[in-house]
């Protein structure tokens, strides 16, 4: 069964501390919300679980298929979904997700593209350049970026950040996927009823 188990996780920026002490476990199928006013550390958490940033002291453990992800090896089993992570502008809809697929080495990534083009209703648009797109275009594209490769862990920064009503109820259904396929999800919010809907939740001011 996959797992992810944070233990007494801790973030430092100098002498400013984020967040210390920090642990949970979440198994296959379960969400957790990581909630907390601007500036507690939400989206530098999720980049640690990534393994794109180091933790100041503490350990993440992640365990897919039963075996355990050596942290070097741990961004290619991670989908991850924030405002902040920059598309390529010049490139298209296609053209972006089509990058990542082969980047990812996936065999099967034209299929990948054209449903992940129709399932965030951005087919229509799919042959216009990004740099068009709206904020809320731009989200839907990063979505499907993050989860194009049906990783085993998916970090969600405020998923349902500049999405119209579809788009949240977008945001539902993939969760609810999530949870049918058994994968592990974080999900970064500010947002009561977002985080409400996840299993586990996580109040980032309590590990000050």
């Amino acid at each position: 069964m996959d797992r992810l188990e944070v233990i007494a996780l801790g973030k430092r920026f100098g002498y400013r501390r984020l967040f210390a002490g920090l642990s949970f476990t979440i198994a296959a199928g379960e969400t957790l919300a990581v909630t907390g006013p601007n500036g507690s550390g939400k989206s530098t958490l999720l980049r640690m679980l990534a393994g794109v940033l180091r933790p100041s002291e503490g350990e993440v453990r992640l365990q897919v298929n039963g075996r355990q992800v050596e942290p070097t090896d741990r961004p290619f089993y991670v989908g991850l979904a924030a405002p902040y992570l920059q598309l390529y502008d010049g490139f298209t809809a296609r053209e972006n997700l089509t990058f990542i697929a082969r980047a990812r080495g996936l065999s099967d990534g034209r299929r990948r593209v054209e449903s992940w083009l129709e399932r965030v209703q951005l087919r229509a648009f799919a042959d216009e350049p990004v740099a068009i797109f709206s904020s809320g275009m731009r989200q839907r594209l990063r979505l499907a970026a993050a989860l194009l490769a049906d990783p085993p862990l998916w970090l969600l920064d405020e998923p349902r950040s500049n999405l119209d009503e579809a788009g949240r109820r977008l945001v539902e259904a993939l969760l609810e996927e999530a949870r049918a396929k058994g994968r592990l999800v974080v999900v970064a919010t500010n947002d009561a009823d977002e985080a409400a809907a996840c299993m586990q939740q996580v109040d980032l001011r309590r590990f000050r």
